[in-house]
This record gives C-alpha cells, structure tokens and sequence, in this order.
C-alpha cells in the first residue's frame, strides 16, 4: 500500500505542470520543483535520520511496536499531502517557494519517514518467518504486490485526476489504500504475538535460554563488514537508476516518443507489472539454486544497457520504449530477488533492523538527491525554447546519460560484491532452501 501512495503523483506529473505553455508562464510546478517534491520522500530519513533511529527502534522495541507507529506515520504524512494539493494557497509562499509546493513536500517528506521504516519492518517479518526455508520467495511475494501499487498509480493517476477534475483525487485513493493496509497489520499483529507466545512455550519446556537481545556495541559489526557495504553501494546505484528514472518516465514517453498524455503513464507502469510474476521467479530460482550475486550482476547490466538505449537519439517510437521498459523489468526483478535476502546472510537477525535501515538510509539519499538533480538538469540543459523564450519540448539525452551512469557504477560495485563473496563465504551463491 505504500508504494501504491507513493507514486500516486508520479503519474500525474504532466498535470501537476499543467501544459509546457503554462509552465512557460509561470503556472504549474515546475520540474525543479517537482523534482524537488519528489526528492522530500526522503528529507527527514536523510537530515533527521529517522530511518536510523526506526531501525534501533525496530531491534529494540520488535515488530508490532514499530510496524505501528510507522502505519501511523504513513498516514498522516498522506493527509497533509492530500489536503495541500485539494487547497488553492492563492499564490502564497512558504519557506520561499510555492505554499502548494512546500506543504505537499512536507506531508511526503512525513510519508517517507514511515515508508521506509515499514519497509524494513516487513523485510525482518519476512526473514524471521522464512529463514531456511523460501527467504527469496517471500520477499519476492511482497515485491511483486508492492509492485501492482506502483503499477496502478503510475497506469491510473492521470486518468483519475482528469475525470475527476483535481489532482488531489489519486492522492486521496493512495490514503484509503494506506487505511485499508493499516488495518491488515493489526491483524498481523495478533497473529505474531500468537506465534511468539508459543514459541517462548517451547524453549521453557525444552530448558532452552532466551536468545540475547540488541546491544548497542552490535552496530561495530555491521560498520566493519565490507559486504555489507558493497550491497549497500549497489542498492544505492541500483536504486537511483529506477526509482528516479520513473518520476520523470511519463514525460519521457510523450517529449521523445510521441505518446499521448493519456497513456504515456501506462508505458512506464509495464515495469512494476513485469516484476509481479518475475521477481517472485527469480526469488525461488535463489533459494533453490543460489547465484545470487550472479543475478545482481546481471540485473545491473541490462538496467546499464536499457538507459544507454534511451539516452542515443535513434528508434523514437512508442513500440521501441515498450520493449526497452519490459527489459528494465526483468533487471529490475533481478536484483531485488538475490538483493534483500542476501542481507541475512551476511547481518544476523538481532542487528537485522538496523542493518535494513542504514541501507534504506543510504537508499533515501539517492531518492532524495537524483529526483532533485534531474529536474534540474531538465530545466537547465534539456528544456528547448523558441526564439521567444517559450518552452517547445524536452530533450532527455543529458538526464538518461546521468541515469547510464548510476548503471555503471552498480555494475563495478556487483562485480567486487562477487569477489568478496568468494572471499569471505557469505553465501551469496548458495541456496537458501537447507535440506
């Protein structure tokens, strides 16, 4: 549910600006100030560090404790986002910027923070209910309906906000999508504490000591281990070369493609389709055969080949972008699958948590920074104007040559990955399933 919210705006990008005319005359968002937008998701994880201290918290105060308050989160941040794009401020500012622009921002800045503390929340339920058994699988489960949010916020947002008349519309179905995910974790609660009270029956039968909790002193293992660097340097590369690229995908499709605006956004929203069935795939090709820095290397290079392809001016057609998307969708199921269930093999489940939060702390940089950076660069080097100054298109050379870029680096970053787990026997090549 809350990558379904989270990219509810991403498809009504064009609308938000309005039309390249009125963006012209100072109306609208601009991409600077979408971008902007876009990057506050992770402001308060990255300046506050927020997404830290939720993983102390995590491994301090478990699972039901912080999956709550990070719902809680969640939803307020969606309200303040919804009541900020429902609102005409009458050209007021706040902060020096648009008052519609830098309340919506806070209320997504609000968002990220319990976002992305749920997300690793549901990865340590995950790893504590299937470890041994099928880790990839599941979490590939939980991608894949992570993804059919994302797929139909980026398929149906413009639409939606153009029945019904108000961009505010698809931001309001995020938040009752958010109630509707707020409430199934409660009843998940109640079945953990279940399972938990049994499972502390058995060890006092069976004479067996309580597991020791999380210390302080733990972070000193997860700070030395040079494996868990690298996975978190390519989840950061890996990362800024999808999420960011999606923001902007809607607009790539109709400036470079052609696409009408009614359906540029369902081009872009193939990828989470793609993953729907892939990732749980390539998640139970992992626990049954291993090779999981393999599929992260592979994942990286086809993600590096498909921005390269949308970077050269050649095959400007709308059927061309269709393929090249399906190609990101396999990589971007690739690296996911053998990505997150390599962490457990490499941090124990007592610093788990934290280790997921400085990793999505990481991540939350590249969300926060590259949105900003390139709606930056589009405004600056690849909006193209007439002889009056007015704004006639955009061209996307220089922004996906950044995006190829991001690729690269997950590539040499995969490739030492691969290495230190020849090295040091992570176990990233292996099978999880142990028979």
């Amino acid at each position: 549910m809350n990558l379904k919210y989270m990219d509810s705006v991403d498809g009504i990008q064009t609308e938000m600006e309005k039309t390249v005319s009125a963006v012209a005359k100072g109306e609208g968002w601009s991409s600077t100030e979408y971008g902007f937008f876009s990057g506050a998701y992770g402001m308060i994880n990255v300046f506050l560090l927020m997404l830290f201290f939720g993983g102390l918290i995590l491994d301090k105060m478990g699972i039901r404790f912080t999956g709550t308050l990070s719902c809680g989160l969640m939803l307020a941040g969606a309200l303040i986002k919804w009541y900020a794009l429902s609102t005409d401020f009458g050209g007021s500012m706040l902060f020096g910027m648009n008052m519609q622009v830098a309340l919506a921002s806070v209320g997504f800045a609000v968002f990220g923070m319990g976002a992305e503390i749920t997300g690793i929340t549901v990865s340590k339920v995950i790893v504590k209910w299937f470890t041994g058994k099928e880790l990839a699988l599941a979490m590939g489960l939980q991608v894949a309906m992570a993804r059919i949010g994302t797929a139909i916020a980026l398929g149906v947002s413009l639409p939606v906000a153009r029945m019904m008349g108000a961009v505010s519309y698809p931001v309001l179905f995020g938040a009752i999508a958010l109630c509707v995910g707020f409430v199934s974790y409660m009843v998940y609660c109640v079945m953990d504490r279940k399972e938990d009270a049994s499972e502390v029956a058995v060890r006092q039968e069976a004479g067996e000591k309580e597991e020791e909790g999380f210390r302080m002193a733990d972070l000193k293992q997860i700070f030395g281990s040079r494996g868990f660097w690298l996975i978190t340097l390519l989840c950061l590369m890996f990362y800024a070369g999808v999420f960011p690229f999606l923001k902007f995908a809607t607009k790539l499709m109709i400036f470079k493609y052609g696409v009408p605006e009614s359906f540029a956004g369902l081009i872009p929203a193939l990828l989470p389709f793609g993953t729907i069935l892939l990732t749980p795939l390539f998640g139970s090709l992992y626990d049954r055969i291993g090779k999981g820095a393999t599929l992260m290397l592979i994942g990286s290079v086809m993600l590096t080949v498909v921005h390269i392809l949308f970077t050269l001016p050649v095959l400007d057609y709308w059927w061309f972008a269709v393929i090249v998307m399906v190609v990101l969708g396999i990589a971007f199921s690739l690296v996911p699958s053998a990505m997150w269930p390599s962490v457990p093999k490499i941090i124990p489940l007592k610093q788990l948590g934290s280790a997921y939060a400085i990793i999505f702390y990481i991540q939350n940089i590249g969300l926060m920074a590259v949105p900003w950076l390139i709606g930056w660069v589009i405004d600056r080097f690849a909006t193209l104007r007439d002889a009056s100054g007015n704004i006639t298109g955009y061209n996307y050379t220089v922004p996906m040559a950044i995006f190829s870029l991001f690729g690269l680096c997950a590539i040499v970053i995969a490739l030492m990955l691969r290495s230190e787990d020849a090295k040091k026997h992570y176990g990233l090549e292996e099978a999880n399933i142990k028979k």
